[in-house]
């Protein structure tokens, strides 16, 4: 019994394929969005047919999630609130708080024991806490996202990001950037400053474990700094940017299962 979760985020796509006999992923593909997410997630979902052996005929069920998850053919949507919980629920079962990051938003979710959302806290109307903002300090400094980690990594001296507003806080960054603060220091306060905007959805109220996940989760050097923000450890799933597909794949298999 094969379930499909195909997650269009606002800033990329996932698919994951799940066998709902053994609970193991058959197969998983994902690509940055860049046109008409209904079609790029038809590719996806069969690329990631291919890469697992199968066809169409051999999936029973398909769910939808995310931003743009009305856009995709499949059997139905859930939303990304109830799949990530889903997902983490699968991968760190004990997980009572999950922080989710992604292109375009951040999430704080906060689990029942029995791994059902009890409330959640959301930020969707400013980038200053999601990987837009990050990309857009790696387009500033002229290197890639995946590089912001490494170039901070052992900095004590992150600058001081205050603007809680994207668009001011690149004007304090081009500012630092004209005063000869070094990048790494620059990226270091970077870091921290999404870290601080996560840690206010949660009012001080954090339950561990907590789970870390989304695309943002995987630049190195924001677990840290989420640490410090929270003033708790946080646990990485795998592959931590398909937690949304993989609920929505077990999503997919909860809605067949006898």
């Amino acid at each position: 019994m094969i379930c499909a979760g195909i997650d269009a985020g606002s800033r990329a796509i996932k698919v994951v394929l799940l066998d709902g006999n053994t609970g193991q992923v058959l197969s998983r593909c994902s690509a940055d969005q860049l046109y008409q997410p209904g079609r790029q997630a038809q590719e996806l979902f069969e690329q990631a047919l291919a890469a697992g052996g199968l066809t169409r005929r051999d999936v029973r069920r398909v769910v939808a999630t995310g931003y743009a998850r009305a856009a995709v053919q499949a059997d139905t949507t859930v939303t990304e609130i109830t799949c990530h919980a889903i997902g983490v629920r699968h991968t760190l079962p004990a997980a009572r708080t999950v922080v989710e990051i992604g292109g375009q938003d951040s999430k704080l979710l906060r689990l029942d024991p029995d791994g059902r959302v009890r409330d959640f806290a959301m930020n969707d109307r400013c980038a200053a806490g999601t990987g837009r903002f990050l990309e857009m300090v790696a387009a500033r400094l002229g290197v890639p996202v995946g590089e912001l980690g490494r170039m901070a990594q052992g900095n004590r001296c992150p600058a001081a990001i205050s603007s809680m507003c994207a668009v001011f806080a690149e004007t304090e960054i081009i500012g630092l950037l004209a005063s000869g603060r070094p990048q790494a220091e620059i990226i270091a306060g970077v870091q921290a400053a999404v870290a601080a905007r996560v840690a206010a959805m949660a009012g001080g109220r954090v339950t561990r474990p907590v789970a870390f996940t989304g695309g943002v989760a995987q630049v190195d050097g924001m677990a840290g700094a989420l640490e410090q923000a929270l003033g708790q450890a946080v646990i990485i799933p795998d592959n931590p940017q398909y937690t949304g597909a993989l609920g929505a794949a077990l999503a997919a298999l909860r809605q067949i299962a006898p």
